[in-house]
């Protein structure tokens, strides 16, 4: 999901067909996100998935030594997106963490509906844990996290990992994450500006993910709504505070913290929805990357 509209230039992408939004939403990406860094290698392949082939991008910094992995989901509301749309916070946190990133081709929706993405993220992960010796990555040592959707995602997959004896993680990045579909919070309430990202904006993705509102109970597609949150890999949740999704974030957090999970919760005072992605003209952008990247070296044990 993405918010930054130019006023009466960018129309919302709500109005656009899907194939329009797509094409639009990363050439705004890409514009907001500054010039790609250069990373050591990178690499295209594809993986086993549920339903075929899943594509991946991995991001190697240079070392002699075995990688801890961040795995990353973009965002896009499950509807847009693509590898691509990452590729610009993918390398900066290859490089700023000193590790490995890998980000998933997911299925998209309406195409594939809920829960397919989940499915494909977490095939992901078990993937990589189980062939870590091979990509030169540390299979103790990784991490999950996105942005928006992506956020929703990897909190997703942490509790399927829990379900399913999965292994175990370092940490989840969740960066402003979609948490519970029938949120009716004060930020949604009030975040209604027409031209940024807004309550019809989060209808419009909600409404291309679940085949029905009754799939909006699954803890797989609101998170907050686990039963349990107990045993979860450490947290950095980022919320932004124009953000209509902001309380929803937050109130993960917070049932992260009473389930006894390690959580920081950082909200980005003058942020909308979508700052993670525009580190290349908003300064809050590179801080939340900053951030991000620290948290990544402490849950890898390599603090400064």
């Amino acid at each position: 999901m993405r918010a930054l509209r130019m006023r009466n230039s960018t129309p919302q992408l709500y109005t656009l067909t899907l194939a329009e939004a797509r094409e639009a939403d990363l050439a705004s990406i890409r514009a907001a996100g500054g010039d790609p860094e250069p990373v050591h290698q990178v690499t295209n392949r594809a993986i086993p998935g549920v339903h075929g082939e899943l594509p991946i991008r991995i991001y190697q910094p240079e070392s002699t030594e075995p990688l801890p992995v961040l795995i990353y989901f973009f965002g896009g509301g499950w509807t847009l997106g693509s590898i691509d749309t990452a590729d610009g916070i993918c390398r900066n946190l290859a490089n700023a963490a000193s590790c490995m990133v890998i980000t998933v081709g997911y299925r998209l929706a309406p195409e594939a509906k809920f829960p397919a993405a989940v499915h494909d993220c977490h095939a992901a992960v078990e993937w990589v844990a189980a062939n870590a010796k091979e990509l030169g990555a540390d299979p103790g040592r990784i991490a999950v996290g996105g942005d928006s959707a992506g956020g929703n995602l990897a909190a997703a997959v942490t509790l399927l990992l829990k379900e399913n004896n999965g292994p175990q993680l370092a940490g989840q990045l969740l960066v402003y994450p979609n948490t519970d579909y029938f949120s009716d919070t004060a930020s949604l309430r009030e975040n209604t500006d027409p031209f940024l990202f807004n309550q019809t904006s989060v209808a419009w993705y909600w409404n291309h993910y679940l085949s029905s509102p009754a799939d909006g109970a699954s803890p797989l597609a609101s998170p907050l709504r686990a039963e349990s949150h107990s045993g979860l890999p450490a947290a950095l949740v980022i919320t932004a505070e124009y953000d209509p999704i902001r309380d929803q974030g937050e109130q993960y957090a917070e049932k992260l913290r009473a389930a006894g999970v390690p959580v920081t919760l950082s909200r980005y005072e003058g942020m909308v929805h979508g700052f993670f992605a525009m580190s290349g003209t908003l300064d809050g952008g590179r801080r939340a990357l900053a951030e991000a990247a620290e948290a990544l070296r402490t849950w890898f044990g390599d603090t400064p």
